[in-house]
């Protein structure tokens, strides 16, 4: 069977690629722009719009740096307003405005017609491949533990992702947590903290590129779970289908009990 799916269908949930297993499933319009407002990005790469998930999370962290964003809610958190409003650069929160607004509206839009896209697609049901093979990579279609993708995806986000065979995704994330970690300063800071010098850790840590750890973290955790889930419920779909298809007969003859009226 080649890589692809079959050209005769219209619609399909899933792909299975050497380096990806991209997955559609459906999903909270609600949920979904929730992410899109705790770091824009985030909501698209849910609906599997990796491209424009990642140009867009890449978009929210340069203007959210060059606007000092995240210091002005540092202080906005700490009732220092005044410091707030004098640290935000105006030319740059100006143009991150519409833009924010836009990746809300844009994901809440897309979810929705997903979610009309999937369930057509789930009627039609159109067969996939459970494996591919290339020279870059070997990839199959398995059963994965939901938990343990989550937990691995909450010790360093992306390796979640990398074990459920979504390699373009997972490397990104393992690329933006290195540049948060070492902008941040959080590993000297976890230093001072493991030596008692909660002052020097305290005052090392940057704050502008250390608020973007709870979102990644988080996020990386949930979408690893999710798709880890949906990756199972694929699984045993296939699984169904390629049951009834090979030995399932077309007339099911079942004898009778002896003795039975």
């Amino acid at each position: 069977m080649q890589n692809s799916p079959a050209n005769k269908a219209h619609r399909y949930t899933a792909y299975i690629g050497s380096i990806n297993t991209t997955q559609i499933h459906k999903q909270n319009p609600y949920i979904v722009a929730w992410w899109s407002a705790a770091l824009p990005g985030f909501g698209h790469i849910l609906l599997a719009k990796h491209f424009r998930g990642i140009l867009f999370f890449a978009w929210e962290i340069l203007v959210n740096v060059m606007s000092n964003l995240n210091l002005a809610m540092v202080y906005s958190f700490n009732g220092e307003i005044d410091m707030a409003i004098q640290v935000v650069e105006p030319r740059w929160i100006l143009m991150y405005i519409p833009m924010y607004i836009f990746m809300i509206w844009d994901s809440y839009r897309l979810t929705v017609d997903m979610n009309k896209h999937i369930l057509l697609a789930e009627t039609e049901n159109a067969p996939l491949p459970t494996s591919s093979i290339s020279a870059w990579e070997v990839n199959h279609l398995e059963q994965k533990i939901p938990m343990m993708a989550a937990i691995w995806s909450l010790l360093t986000p992306g390796l979640g992702q990398l074990y459920l065979n979504r390699l373009f995704f997972g490397i990104n994330c393992i690329f933006w947590f290195i540049i948060f970690v070492f902008f941040s300063d959080i590993l000297i800071a976890v230093h001072h903290l493991f030596l008692g010098q909660i002052s020097e850790a305290t005052g090392i840590l940057d704050p502008q590129w250390f608020m973007f750890f709870p979102s990644l973290i988080i996020f990386s955790s949930y979408d690893a779970y999710v798709h880890a889930v949906e990756n199972n419920k694929l699984f045993k779909r296939v699984q169904r289908r390629n049951l009834k298809e090979d030995y399932q007969a077309t007339r099911v003859s079942i004898p009778r009990p002896e003795g039975g009226g």
